[in-house]
């Protein structure tokens, strides 16, 4: 039915210990003015709030004014600012979880996956000493950030080189993998597959709150990040699983001009959330009044896809991706993607972007994805109030005329 705010609760969904999250908690949801401009275009996780507020201090790390001195958490490990603890956790966590191989893998920190997407990029380029950059190369709708990134320092090494179906010129390469896709969820392979391409596997969303767990990843560099994975984005911490102990080492090296290693303190604390998620999934750690944390994020963001489903049947101005039915190793039943972004068509002829904008709502073009100004992305994992608010004004948008 139009305009049902029900969510469905799938088999694979159900909450750890049967309890249905309260999306309608007033302590998490202030009011906002009907008028607001509601904030879409950045991937801001804040909608997993609501679980970490439940669990009170059960995250809470304390440091002492003695405590990381050091510039070194382990000299004997390759990466030596990665602190055993969260080397611990992010292993136990993909075993857990089952998306990717971490046996022969050396794991490298960055300060978000974004510091660790420049240090692979020049991992990879600098050993090759060609007279001309490294053409660096995404297929479209590729992540928005890939081509500033690539491009920002003007390195000598590299350069952004755009669409992979379009690639055509001869020597190395670097493709960006994303899967699922940032920005519209779907599952990639390799799209050039030339001799001497080199592939960059992007993970974030690889996670069984976004998309089914079909297999343990064991691609040769692979990307994941604790904001899309646990929601803290502010940490700023992510991982590189890294088969080639040279390359690993050339990103480390990376690291350490850059920024010197990665702060403990922020490790220390992405290693306690990693292991509380952990606990909440094991059958025989995990305390009774502790939900199942990807089981909790799963329902959240399917009760949230449903919800815009419906508003897009029912004004008809919009299409969005439809994903398979798969079956997930994680949760041992099958289910749909329920990504963090919704990549969403204009079915008439304007600027997608700027119609948003006339309501008030910020989303991101299609145009900085390499693609279309019919498209936007928008974020999923905004506040309550925010999605709420977001959908109501949605569900007034009938008619387009005149590409306003």
């Amino acid at each position: 039915m139009c305009g049902s705010d029900q969510a469905i609760v799938t088999k694979g969904s159900k909450l750890s210990s049967g309890v249905v999250p309260e999306a309608t908690d007033a302590n998490l949801r202030p009011n906002l003015p009907v008028d607001a401009i509601i904030n879409l275009d950045h991937g801001d996780p804040t909608m997993f709030e609501s679980y970490w507020r439940k669990l009170g201090n059960a995250c809470t790390v304390m440091f002492t004014g003695y405590q990381s001195l050091s510039y070194f958490a382990n000299p004997k490990n390759l990466c030596w600012f990665l602190e055993p603890k969260l080397e611990e956790e992010i292993k136990k966590l993909h075993d857990v979880v089952g998306n990717a191989t971490v046996e022969g893998y050396h794991i490298v920190v960055g300060t978000g996956s974004s510091q660790l997407i420049q240090a692979a990029l020049y991992a990879l380029s600098d050993p090759l000493n060609e007279p001309k950059p490294v053409n660096v190369v995404s297929a479209t709708p590729y992540y928005s950030s890939y081509s500033e990134v690539t491009d920002f320092v003007r390195s000598g090494l590299y350069k952004w080189a755009g669409d992979a179906h379009n690639f055509d010129k001869d020597g190395p390469y670097i493709e960006m993998v994303t899967s699922p896709n940032n920005p519209d969820g779907v599952i990639r392979e390799p799209v050039v597959n030339r001799a001497q391409g080199m592939l960059v596997h992007d993970l974030a969303y690889y996670w069984p709150q976004y998309t089914p767990i079909t297999g343990p990843a064991d691609h040769d560099i692979m990307l994941f990040t604790v904001s899309k994975c646990t929601g803290h984005a502010g940490s700023r911490i992510g991982w590189a699983l890294v088969k080639d102990i040279n390359v690993a080492r050339k990103m480390v090296k990376f690291i350490e001009i850059n920024t010197i290693g990665v702060s403990k303190e922020a490790q220390q604390r992405a290693a306690k959330i990693l292991e509380v998620i952990s606990d909440s999934c094991s059958q025989t750690v995990r305390p009774p009044e502790l939900d199942n944390f990807f089981y909790y994020s799963q329902h959240l963001l399917t009760g949230r896809w449903k919800k815009l489903r419906e508003i897009v049947k029912c004004n008809g101005l919009f299409t969005l991706p439809k994903f398979p039915l798969q079956y997930c190793n994680f949760t041992g039943d099958f289910t749909k993607a329920h990504p963090a972004f919704a990549w969403m068509k204009c079915k008439e002829d304007v600027d997608c972007e700027k119609l948003f904008r006339g309501h008030k709502i910020l989303t991101r073009s299609g145009k900085r994805f390499g693609s279309d100004p019919k498209y936007v992305r928008i974020s999923m994992v905004s506040r309550d109030e925010e999605f709420d608010l977001f959908v109501r004004r949605l569900s007034t948008i009938h008619e387009i005329a005149n590409g306003n």
